[in-house]
């Protein structure tokens, strides 16, 4: 049965999509079948893996509003042991009208669940919202990887997801757990990262991966080529990055996710 995985941050620009696609791609080179869900109205994660549909194929937005299997939308991206359930921007509108279904957080939940068979890890890719598209997909994840920023405002909002996290898990997701917290965009030649990093890691010790993602050009710029890092250009910094934290999360999934820890903001901590 398959691991489900959300990766989420209400701020943008954190490396968010990055994660998951190189995640993704990580793990199927590693030979685990992965599903990489694009839940982003901007399907960001679908161009990066050369995805880009015509106003009528389908999407995840027919699988949400429309009640399309899942199954019938998946698309297989070219890479062994990888495939795409894509989005297109006609997500956009997707919000709205959800207002109206019955258990409108539980959607992505219930088309996912015949999924599990078939894959060994399931990766989400939420907007940089906390909107009832990531509502969605904190519902179906079994956890949550959180890609944080090396720098300082990238604190602010971790406050409100853990919040957010612990909510969900009361009212939605009871089985919802934290796989933990990447650093992204790390430049250790900057005092400021090194700080920001040595401030999560002091506060959040056991939710914190140990790889960090480097700044790097070819990470960079893989996405305009519309493929992972490691297909773009292996010998990178990046697609070592990614590579390692795929196998840090192989190691801990022999193990146990950890619990949401408690969403104290960083200056109550210190």
């Amino acid at each position: 049965m398959a691991r489900v995985i959300v990766i989420a941050n209400q701020k943008g620009g954190v490396g968010k999509t990055t994660t998951a696609v190189n995640l993704s791609a990580a793990l199927a080179i590693a030979e685990k079948k992965t599903l990489l869900v694009d839940i982003d109205p901007q399907a960001n994660s679908s161009s990066s893996l050369s995805s880009r549909l015509e106003e009528d194929t389908p999407c995840i937005y027919d699988v949400l509003i429309n009640s399309v299997p899942a199954e019938e939308v998946i698309v297989d991206t070219g890479y062994s042991s990888l495939e795409l359930l894509p989005s297109h921007i006609k997500l956009v509108g997707a919000e709205i009208e959800l207002v109206g279904f019955e258990e409108r957080e539980r959607v992505l939940a219930e088309a996912v669940e015949p999924l599990r068979s078939r894959y060994e890890f399931i990766l989400i890719d939420c907007p940089p919202s906390l909107g009832l598209l990531t509502l969605n997909g904190l519902t179906a994840a079994d956890s949550l990887i959180i890609p944080i920023q090396a720098e300082y405002f990238a604190l602010e909002g971790l406050t409100q997801l853990l919040r957010t996290m612990k909510l969900i898990q009361r009212r939605l997701n009871p089985r919802l757990r934290l796989e933990g917290i990447v650093l992204t965009m790390y430049d250790g030649r900057l005092n400021l990262a090194k700080q920001v990093q040595a401030e999560i890691r002091k506060y959040f010790p056991d939710s914190t991966f140990d790889t960090v993602i480097r700044r790097n050009v070819r990470l960079a710029e893989a996405p305009s080529f519309g493929k992972p890092v490691m297909h773009f250009a292996v010998s990178s910094l990046g697609a070592g990055d990614y590579l390692a934290l795929a196998e840090e999360l192989l190691i801990r999934r022999r193990g146990h996710s950890i619990s949401i820890p408690e969403a104290r903001s960083v200056g109550e901590q210190g």
